[in-house]
């Protein structure tokens, strides 16, 4: 069973961009807009640039558990869409969780210090 509620389609991801806010560094790149709901909803791009299939789903289910992991300790109530950078394949956990920890700060979505 899915531990968060995703974007589904290309209008939600499309709101997303063109309405909110993004920061970015070297390993992936963090667009937030406030939704009308009281949860989170996630949406992850991985392009086809970062590499092949097998790549690309490794680096799906990384973010996918880091948001997993620390959705508990941001703030309710938006759209995020995470857009993975082409450096990002060859990260390992460790380094996709400090770039997403670092991104929820900037964007002020992180409730801990």
């Amino acid at each position: 069973m899915k531990s968060y509620i995703s974007l589904k389609n290309r209008y939600e991801f499309g709101h997303v961009y063109q309405c909110g806010r993004s920061y970015a560094n070297k390993t992936l790149v963090i667009y937030v807009v406030e939704n009308s709901g009281k949860n989170n909803r996630l949406g992850i791009s991985v392009s086809k640039k970062v590499g092949n299939s097998v790549v690309r789903h490794r680096v799906t289910r990384l973010i996918r558990e880091c948001y997993r992991l620390h959705q508990m300790d941001m703030k309710q109530g938006y759209d995020i869409v995470v857009v993975a950078r082409v450096s990002s394949k060859e990260d390992n956990y460790h380094d996709v969780e400090q770039a997403f920890i670092h991104l929820m700060k900037r964007h002020r979505l992180w409730t801990l210090e």
